[in-house]
């Protein structure tokens, strides 16, 4: 098979559009019948830089239908496959796709970039919303060889090479730009690709100039890691022969038979060791849509408050949230329970703070709610966070002997360090009703986002929360009927001024939640999720803030 890589020249002036966009359909009409495999970079039919939304739309809309005839008309012509990666309308919206023509002309199937970058994310008229869906490696058999793929960004995510090899691909087709990395670094990674994936990597990018150190590097890698070719920043046509069906196959460990890369990697994967992935993973608090509903003390209705279980039925439901309490034990370790005493919701007496660990893990924390639970042990935060990391988001409510002065900052401290350890920073967020809690972890770890609670704060609750850089307050429903019945509109809209979310704590009826989030609540604290879960369906308000 011989492959053919095209390199256009590119510019950070959007106005050589035109000039850029006809070179690339001159490097079409070079492409001849010895080809048999014609790669295009990323956004061809954007030949030049788009810094805003309207120059990508015009950038679509002059150069697409042109584009994508003349790489028909040149497969068929030439007999060969072809891939060219744009910008490509679907029905749910725009999309950075590589759209692969086969011998015959006809378009033979799509792939949509998995990882968009955060101007794609945020600024451009991108769809994004199935790039937080689960999807399989997409795999082209074309031909009878079989076609993976990278966009840009994609190729920076390690860990789907090797979801990407599980499905045997015989040629990774990488359209790019990755203007920013050096040409050594892309060669790296691209050997990188190659090697995990057992399958040759056809890159295709754009020239930011020929004296340019950085971008290009359009080139061909064998599976074995060995770069056939390089263009660096020479704008161009890259050709090389290759047997797209050759497999690498190293020494798997001494005294073992050779293997591919991946299959001997599988053998010793330990997914627990890494950062939280796949299917069960949800949108962290930053992007996840409003509004939500807020598992109080987990399912409480079904399972006993603040434990394992009540968390788990909680997070099973789809839970968006859940809200728990944190206590530190006298040795130090944070556990989680409401009162600040054991005896409405275990078989033991006296306060929390004031038992080591091991003394609450031998008491009963389950048969008060009902004898089937017998036995349950109090979780520790530890806990939670290993189980349920970047499952949910979490309303972590950390609480005090002493409800007016700071923590101990060991406490403080303790709490950040497992939060960083299971990985949940944009997870978790912190409430407390103490103004100097709150500043203690706004001191410590600033990027953890913080809650105010109602507390003892009623009208100021908003001052309270800028003066702690919290972007969340937490309203306590029985402080309304002390104010004039308007107070909570007033609170939600200027709350909502400053850009901050409100949650509303609590209610256990829907019809109440849904009018709540009707008054503009951005979250609802519930103790019956199922229940009031359906009161925000069809509600949803914004998808990111």
């Amino acid at each position: 098979m011989k492959v053919c890589v095209i390199q256009p020249p590119y510019s950070l002036d959007f106005s050589r559009s035109d000039e850029l966009f006809q070179w690339e359909l001159n490097a079409l009409e070079k492409c001849d019948p010895s080809m048999d495999l014609i790669v295009l970079p990323e956004y061809s039919n954007a030949p030049a830089l788009v810094a805003t939304r309207e120059e990508l739309l015009e950038s679509y809309h002059k150069y697409t239908e042109t584009l994508l005839a003349k790489c028909s008309e040149t497969a068929m012509r030439c007999e060969a496959t072809l891939f060219v990666c744009c910008i490509y309308p679907t029905e749910s919206g725009l999309r950075n796709t590589t759209v692969a023509f086969d011998k015959t002309g006809k378009e033979a199937g799509h792939y949509y970039k998995q990882h968009l970058v955060r101007s794609e994310m945020y600024g451009k008229e991108l769809d994004k919303d199935y790039t937080w869906e689960f999807s399989e490696p997409t795999i082209l058999d074309v031909d009878g060889v079989r076609y993976g793929f990278l966009i840009c960004y994609d190729a920076y995510f390690y860990e789907l090479f090797p979801n990407i090899a599980r499905h045997n691909p015989d040629v990774i087709i990488s359209c790019a730009h990755q203007r920013s990395d050096s040409h050594a670094a892309l060669e790296i990674m691209s050997q990188f690709c190659a090697y995990n994936t057992n399958a040759y990597l056809i890159r295709s990018s754009v020239s930011l100039g020929e004296d340019s150190p950085n971008g290009g590097s359009s080139m061909i890698v064998t599976p074995e890691g060995k770069i056939l070719g390089n263009l660096k920043s020479q704008p161009g046509m890259l050709c090389a022969e290759i047997d797209p069906h050759e497999r690498y196959l190293k020494p798997a460990g001494f005294g073992n038979p050779p293997a591919p890369h991946h299959t001997y990697i599988d053998d010793g994967r330990r997914p627990w060791k890494y950062r939280p992935a796949g299917s069960a993973i949800v949108r962290h608090d930053e992007i996840m849509a409003y509004p939500r509903i807020c598992a109080h003390r987990g399912w409480s209705k079904a399972a006993p408050e603040n434990s394992l279980p009540a968390y788990g039925a909680a997070v099973a439901l789809g839970a968006e949230e859940i809200e728990f309490d944190l206590w530190s034990t006298s040795d130090g370790v944070i556990v989680s329970i409401h009162d600040p005493v054991l005896d409405r919701v275990s078989n033991g007496t006296g306060h929390v703070t004031e038992h080591t660990l091991a003394e609450l893990k031998a008491l009963d924390f389950g048969s008060k709610f009902s004898e089937k639970f017998t036995g349950l042990q109090i979780p520790t935060f530890e806990e939670i966070l290993a189980k349920f990391s970047c499952h949910t988001v979490m309303n972590v409510h950390v609480k005090a002997k002493d409800d007016t002065n700071p923590l101990p900052q060991a406490t403080v401290d303790e709490i950040v360090r497992l939060i960083c350890k299971y990985d949940c920073v944009k997870y978790c967020y912190i409430m407390s009703g103490n103004p100097a809690i709150l500043a203690q972890f706004r001191d410590t770890a600033p990027e953890i986002a913080r809650c105010a609670g109602a507390g003892d704060w009623h009208y100021d609750i908003v001052d309270k929360a800028l003066a702690a850089d919290a972007k969340k307050i937490q309203l306590f429903k029985p402080h309304f009927k002390h104010y004039e019945p308007d107070y909570m509109e007033k609170t939600i809209r200027r709350a909502h001024e400053h850009g901050i979310v409100v949650n509303m704590f609590y209610t256990d009826d829907p019809d109440e939640a849904r009018r709540y989030l009707e008054m503009g609540c951005d979250v609802i604290l519930t103790n019956d999720y199922l229940r009031v879960s359906k009161a925000a369906e069809g509600m949803e308000k914004y998808l990111m803030r």
